[in-house]
């Protein structure tokens, strides 16, 4: 307990430190929500993977579909590297850069309004990511405090509490910058930690051959033996749902997309791409790997009668040496504080920027510079980042409450969240970096499919899963942006000439 106790104290020490160390470059909206712009590859990749894994992985979905899909689970872990690492950074990363810098976009709500003209759409958007931010939060809350309760022995709402005060404390001090330097300390705790994780499993099981033999006999729900050691598991059709949801979700999510406002240029977005997917696969794919061996564990029985699947991982990790479980404790802890810093400073900056306070901005390309209308006095960009500070405490509160009374499972949650805000913008967000000629209806079609079919579905009790829902909504958010564009009055195409301009000028990179 002194060890588990002592480590811990440390790590926090260290994240309210940066967050300290931060705080100066904190004091504009650009320094507080992007970092200033100028942040290296190393920083952004890892705090675009530390914010796309955290508890709901490593205790949620590793738990849950390790256990449903057996080693076929590490599917998943892939297609977060191939598809949520690898290709959103080569699709996004450069138009994303050089189109939000050169239409003055801070945020995904902000990019809605001007790229499309409406802003209407800028504010429905902030509304949307507000609301179904909320539940991904409160998901991860839940996944830490159970680690938590376990290896420390504290209640489940005291550790809650605790994780929100201390993610609060360090997000309102250092803004984006602290956030992406405490990602990159957590991210090496990270990578050490998953290792460190399944070697001591594996050894606990006789090795991986034995462990692997030992999984293999397990019959199926269908009296069929092998099929957890198998190559696509179960349920191909089942597993493919949640590799698309988990993997194809982080290109329409704004507290993903957002990295790529702040990265610095081009040759950092290069870097930052084999870095980014190379974490992806040694933490993600370990995640699922190790999930997948938990049926080699008595499960948790809940007071329903079902098995508690977001106890699945803490009952495989209980019986570690006191070493490794103040390690794998780091390593959640890591992951959720990093996911929960992402979240709240995207929801905040979100409400701040598009609902309190809307810019009124001129088309690129028609203001001059050190014109009145481009200079905002420093008075308000203060008044700005207070009111963010503010809208922190109020969004951590919100998702607390959720946390400490949770309706469903981790997975569930990620699946509400992930489904209306991805099938809402992912669609939108990508075609309107490529696509000229995508019309403001289709997207607020779009923000109707992705939240339409996501809440009718949860209200009708969820008659489809919610994560293959959530699956559905972003897949099909493609062809209703395209359809609907077919229809509907095209853009002026002078303000479109005007915005993918950008990608004709030479991008600067540092010498």
């Amino acid at each position: 307990m002194i060890i588990k106790v002592v480590l811990t104290i440390v790590f926090l020490a260290i994240m309210i430190g940066v967050g300290i160390y931060s705080r100066k470059q904190a004091r504009s909206v650009d320094g507080f929500v992007l970092g200033g712009r100028s942040v290296g590859p190393w920083l952004t990749a890892f705090a675009f993977g530390t914010s796309y894994f955290s508890a709901v992985v490593f205790v949620g979905y590793a738990g849950q579909f390790g256990w449903k899909y057996g080693l076929s689970s590490a599917w998943i872990g892939i297609g977060n590297a191939v598809i949520g690492s690898l290709l959103a950074w080569l699709i996004l990363g450069k138009r994303t850069k050089l189109m939000t810098q050169h239409i003055e976009s801070r945020t995904m709500p902000d990019f809605f309004g001007t790229r499309f003209g409406s802003q209407g759409l800028r504010v429905v958007a902030s509304v949307i990511a507000f609301i179904f931010l909320i539940p991904y939060t409160a998901g991860v809350y839940k996944g830490i405090s159970t680690l938590f309760e376990m290896g420390f022995d504290i209640p489940y709402e005291y550790c809650v509490v605790i994780m929100a005060l201390l993610t609060a404390v360090y997000v309102i001090l250092g803004g984006y910058k602290a956030t992406a330097m405490n990602d990159f300390i957590q991210g090496i705790i990270m990578l050490f930690g998953i290792v460190a994780v399944i070697v001591a499993v594996l050894a606990s099981q006789g090795g991986l051959t034995e462990a692997v033999n030992k999984l293999a006999a397990m019959p199926g729900d269908d009296g069929q033996t092998g099929v957890f050691a198998s190559l696509f598991g179960p349920d191909p059709f089942g597993l493919l749902g949640v590799v698309v949801l988990t993997s194809l979700g982080t290109m329409g999510l704004p507290q993903m997309v957002g990295k790529f406002y702040s990265i610095t240029d081009e040759k950092a977005i290069r870097r930052g791409t084999i870095i980014s997917t190379i974490f992806a696969f040694i933490v993600a794919g370990g995640c699922y790997f190790l999930g997948g061996f938990g049926r080699l564990y008595d499960p948790v029985i809940a007071e329903n009668g079902k098995i508690a699947f977001d106890s699945i991982v803490p009952a495989m990790l209980v019986q570690l040496s006191p070493v490794l479980i103040a390690l794998v404790v780091l390593l959640v802890l890591s992951a959720s504080m990093s996911t929960l810093a992402s979240l709240v400073l995207t929801s905040s900056s979100t409400m701040t920027l598009d609902l309190i306070y809307r810019d009124k901005k001129s088309q690129p390309g028609e203001v001059e510079e050190g014109s009145i209308d481009d200079i905002v006095s420093e008075k308000i960009e203060r008044r700005k980042v207070v009111i963010m500070r503010v809208l922190i405490v109020f969004f951590i509160v919100i998702s607390l409450m959720i946390a400490l009374n949770p309706p469903t499972f981790i997975a569930q949650l990620m699946g509400i969240s992930w489904g209306a805000l991805a099938g809402a913008f992912l669609a939108p967000f990508m075609l309107g970096l490529y696509w000229r000629k995508a019309t403001t209806a289709s997207v607020w079609a779009c923000f109707g499919w992705g939240v339409g079919l996501t809440v009718i579905n949860m209200i009708a009790g969820n008659p489809i899963n919610p994560i293959n829902c959530g699956a559905i909504a972003m897949v099909g958010g493609f062809p209703v942006v395209l359809l609907v564009s077919l229809f509907t009055p095209k853009m002026p195409a002078a303000k479109v000439d005007r915005m993918f301009a950008c990608y004709k000028k030479k991008v600067k990179s540092e010498e």
